[in-house]
Formats: C-alpha cells, structure tokens, sequence
C-alpha cells in the first residue's frame, strides 16, 4: 500500500484591479506579493480603456497576462467600474471559488464586498494608496500602501532579533528612514494593537512567543508592518519601544515593559 501523499494545493487568488483607480507602475510588485502567498490564477482589470488616462496600461496587460474589462461611463460623476467589480468577485465567489482575492483600489466603496468576501471564507489582500479610508482598509485580511510596496520588501517572519541601534547599515541603495520609537507610540491604535496581543499571546511566565504575537494580531486586523516603515515585525517591535525581548534557542519572546516593572516590584 503506497503512503506517498499528493502535494498540497497551491492558494489560488483572483486579482481584480481597478484600473481607473490604481497606477499600472506597481502591478509587477503587487503580483510578486501575491506569488508569496499564492498563485493568482484570474487576473483581471477594470475600467474605461477608451480613456487616454489608461493608455499606460496597455504595456502592463500584456506583460503581466493581466485580462481587460472594458466598463464604459454609463453616467456622468458615477463610478460603474466599482459596480462591475464588485459583480464579478460575487460571481467568481459562487464558481470558480478561488481561495483568496487581491483587491488593488483606494476606493472606500469596496469595504461591504470585502466584508461579504471574508464572510463567507475568503482571504482579502488589499493594495491602495495611503489616501485609502481607513474602513476599507482595516475590511481586509491584509492591506498594504502602494508606497510601501518594494520600499519594505518583507521576509517571512523567522523570530530572528532585531539589529542593535548603531549597527552598520549593508551597502547598496540607501533604506527610507524609519520612524523613531516617540512618532510610533503616538500611534494608539498601533500600540493597543501590540499591547493587546502581546498579552493575549502570554504564557505563565509573562513572555510571549513573537510569532504567535503575529498571529494574533493577523486574526484581529489588517496589519503589515511594512506601513509603518518596517520590513520585518522584529523590527517594528524592537523600534517602538514599549517591549523587552529574549531569545530563546531559535524564537524570539518579548514581554511588555510594564509587566517587567510590576514584576520587578513585587
């Protein structure tokens, strides 16, 4: 009796791209953020393509095998490409059922198909532009700011600890600078989102392991932390200043500095 096991399915994603709201310059990164995660089998892309504001598109939907949907303006002011997509990732949902969707707009008008996507099980990357609202961004399983992308490119998560300040930088292209720890503690959001899985994540001793931190917070909100300037979460955690870490064989444990004090006080 044979025991080999077949090999496992590979994520299949549909990218559906609105192309009157999104610039073609960041497809080729957007698609290499999807190859990590999946393969992105349905690729499509929306818009009016008799406008010459998409002329620079042309080049991009070829290289990339990226399928046009022509949506002409049915009326003057209103967006029917929205309406289109919105259509096509239902009937996509019910057929093809891929396991995931790339959603790349900064339109806030995508937040109740991206609730009713995730609703029903799928997984919702979503790529715009820092100007995109805040509900549509925390709708998605992940989001992440156009001008982010391929500034922070991000390595899987391996516990490893954070560089010590005044470390050498590598050589190369010079790396945007980083927030300093007193611009991302005003952050409250961020540091209720950190604090809170921390402690959630926290065993008997009050450390807790970086990676389940990471998955707490993944199953609580659209987080990346390349959209607060860092490319690795080590860093992001290192760099606010609100923890203390310890390694242990091949993790990494951090525990809030609060804690630490009462400990220490008691």
């Amino acid at each position: 009796m044979s025991t080999s096991h077949a090999p496992s399915r590979e994520t299949r994603i549909a990218l559906l791209i609105d192309a009157d709201n999104s610039p073609a310059a960041k497809i080729d990164l957007i698609l290499a953020e999807l190859a990590k995660l999946g393969v992105a089998n349905i690729r499509r892309a929306y818009g009016n393509w008799k406008k010459n504001e998409l002329k620079g598109w042309e080049k991009v939907l070829h290289e990339c095998a990226i399928r046009p949907i022509q949506q002409f303006d049915v009326s003057k002011g209103k967006n029917a490409t929205d309406m289109l997509i919105a259509i096509d990732a239902m009937d996509l949902l019910y057929t093809d059922r891929p396991d995931a969707f790339g959603i790349v707009s900064s339109d806030a008008d995508f937040t109740p198909l991206v609730m009713h996507l995730r609703a029903k099980g799928a997984t919702v990357y979503g790529f715009g532009a820092k100007k995109t609202p805040d509900p549509f961004v925390a709708a998605c399983s992940r989001f992440l700011y156009l001008e982010s992308l391929g500034e922070h490119d991000e390595e899987p998560e391996s516990d490893e600890a954070a560089p010590a300040n005044g470390a050498p930088a590598k050589k190369g292209r010079a790396a945007p600078k980083k927030p300093a720890s007193a611009e991302l503690r005003r952050d409250a959001r961020l540091v209720s989102l950190l604090r809170n899985a921390v402690d959630s994540a926290a065993g008997d001793d009050g450390w807790s392991n970086l990676s389940a931190v990471r998955a707490q917070i993944a199953n609580q909100a659209s987080f990346d932390p390349r959209n607060h300037g860092f490319k690795k979460f080590s860093d992001l955690v290192d760099a606010i200043g609100l923890f203390e870490t310890e390694r242990r064989g091949q993790s990494l444990y951090v525990r809030d500095k609060r804690q630490a004090r009462a400990a220490k006080g008691a």
